[in-house]
């Protein structure tokens, strides 16, 4: 009697299960009901040309060092803050942190001609001093992602004198030896930077969603599977969606900033040998004194460690250690690697330094 019973059970879930999969499916499909993203509280605060400073809501204590985001100038920041408990920046305004986000608008022809210098050496430094102001503080701790962090570097070597507290590096190429799809095609001259130029001068949307693509193309196919077989769970969807969403939201990336890539990164990989020259100056990581975060991701296949882990031998600073998390180069950021771990440990180093 008991086994009968239990037979109707699984019968009776699964029928369940097949009615909210064909409803989610068909909202899936149509587009309908799509999650909300990046909803965690913020204000606009400082804008120069195509760079904008936000600050988020929080009740972090007056005066406390300001933690200043700089996001990838290659996608969209809201993976950062992707849904209500999926989000990293709201693990950092929990724990107390005034957070403040560096974010791009999407280039234009005019920004086709920005170099790195426009970055590190303009929007960056002024960008820290507006938070300064604004948090009322004389120092601040800086945490760049994929690229992001690579522009931080950047900034700080190039600026010793950076009033810099901490800086972490989350997923961040230094080594562009060891990266591959696009990156790879361009170093052995199958394909010219030029030609993934569109008629702004920079590279199209498109272009960068297929780079990314182009590291793993089979993976449509396994998630897909994997969004099938849980189609009925609303809240697996809400995320898949959220996810897929800013997967396919790429934005162009400038023209200037990917020649000089490809010449003193991707051909000749000087910041792996701490060579690079920007403005007419050494820019060299040794120069770095401040504390440095290095995290990675154990199973990132769009910056692997290999290319991140170099960073600690270059900088110059006496307290600098590396983070390898057993996430990929999403999750590391967003879902339950970054809840369990790379938040935590994150907030951690940080308090250890201000205090």
């Amino acid at each position: 009697m008991a086994e009968a019973s239990g037979r109707i059970d699984s019968i009776r879930q699964d029928v369940e299960r097949s009615v909210f999969r064909a409803k989610n499916g068909i909202k899936y499909v149509a587009g309908i009901g799509r999650p909300k993203v990046g909803l965690s509280p913020k204000d606009l605060i400082w804008t120069r040309e195509n760079t904008r400073l936000f600050r988020y809501h929080g009740s972090a204590p007056s005066g406390q060092r300001p933690l200043v985001i700089v996001w990838s100038l290659a996608n969209r920041a809201y993976i950062l803050d992707l849904r209500p408990g999926q989000s990293l920046i709201e693990q950092f305004l929990a724990a107390g942190n005034d957070v403040f986000l560096i974010d791009w608008t999407d280039p234009e022809p005019v920004d086709s001609r920005n170099t790195l210098e426009t970055y590190v050496d303009n929007y960056l430094p002024a960008a820290f001093a507006a938070a300064m102001d604004h948090a009322g503080t004389d120092e601040i701790d800086v945490l760049g992602y994929c690229f992001g962090g690579t522009m931080s570097l950047l900034s700080a070597a190039g600026h010793p004198n950076m009033p810099l507290g901490g800086l972490v590096v989350m997923a961040t190429p230094v080594d562009f030896s060891v990266l591959e799809g696009l990156i790879d095609l361009i170093r052995k001259g199958d394909v010219d930077v030029d030609d993934v130029l569109d008629d702004s001068g920079n590279v199209p949307a498109e272009v960068v969603y297929r780079a990314f693509a182009l590291l793993r193309p089979t993976a449509n196919v396994f998630n897909y599977a994997t969004l099938w077989e849980r189609m009925w769970n609303d809240k697996f969807v809400e995320s898949y969606q959220a996810m897929g969403e800013w997967l396919s939201d790429q934005v162009p990336f400038p023209g200037g900033v990917m020649r000089q890539m490809s010449d003193l990164f991707i051909q000749r990989n000087l910041l792996a040998k701490d060579r690079v020259r920007l403005g007419g100056r050494a820019v060299r990581l040794a120069d770095i004194r401040a504390p440095v975060l290095n995290v990675m991701a154990k199973h990132d296949h769009v910056v692997p460690p290999a290319s991140s882990a170099v960073l600690t031998d270059l900088v110059g600073s006496a307290d600098a250690s590396t983070l390898t998390i057993p996430a990929g180069h999403i999750s590391l950021a967003t879902g339950r690697d970054m809840i369990k771990t790379t938040a935590p440990n994150i907030i951690e180093w940080l308090e250890a330094r201000r205090a």
